[in-house]
């Protein structure tokens, strides 16, 4: 497996519960952008948070957000970055494995799957360490050897930071509007 292209996904918490806006964010191997998407706002209403319970956050991450933006990028991605882990679930609704990255001593972590350690650290504070869902277990270590080459030259917690920024910035526009 060589990771040519990697999409960064993560959401973004509209403030004064304007709901939440989901964003994409595809990159070669350097972390050059190469497409960028967002959802509109997703706001449940107080009768969706009584059906839903406890799964709500999942639905809206897997159902609302990944597969609606994987469907709508252009490009062909290798490997899709998460930092939530209820985004691992989408890799049970498509093909292209869901990888999540986190420090040691993140309060969220899925318990069913085995964190790997990502030798080169992304920022010097602690083990960075990759995990993913039931299904794409068995690649995990190829998967750390891939992104680690990339990890050499590139910190790849980063382009979350610019994702959460564009996001931003599309509300703001929006706002504005």
């Amino acid at each position: 497996m060589e990771v040519q292209k990697i999409a960064f996904l993560e959401t973004y918490n509209m403030a004064d519960n304007g709901g939440i806006m989901g964003g994409i964010l595809v990159t070669d191997a350097d972390t050059k952008p190469l497409e960028f998407r967002v959802t509109a706002p997703i706001k449940p209403t107080g009768f969706q948070r009584t059906l839903y319970g406890e799964v709500l956050h999942e639905h809206i991450l897997v159902e609302l957000i990944s597969v609606p933006l994987l469907n709508a990028i252009n490009e062909q991605v290798d490997l899709i970055v998460v930092r939530d882990p209820f985004f691992l679930g989408a890799n049970s609704k498509q093909g292209i494995r869901v990888i999540r990255i986190f420090h040691e001593g993140d309060e969220q972590s899925r318990k069913s799957s085995k964190a790997l350690e990502l030798p080169i650290g992304t920022n010097g504070n602690g083990k960075t360490l990759l995990e993913t869902s039931k299904k794409f277990e068995s690649e995990l270590p190829v998967i750390t050897e891939e992104l680690n080459k990339l990890s050499e030259g590139r910190n790849l917690l980063e382009p979350f930071e610019r994702l959460k920024l564009a996001c931003e910035q599309v509300n703001q526009q929006k706002s504005v509007e």
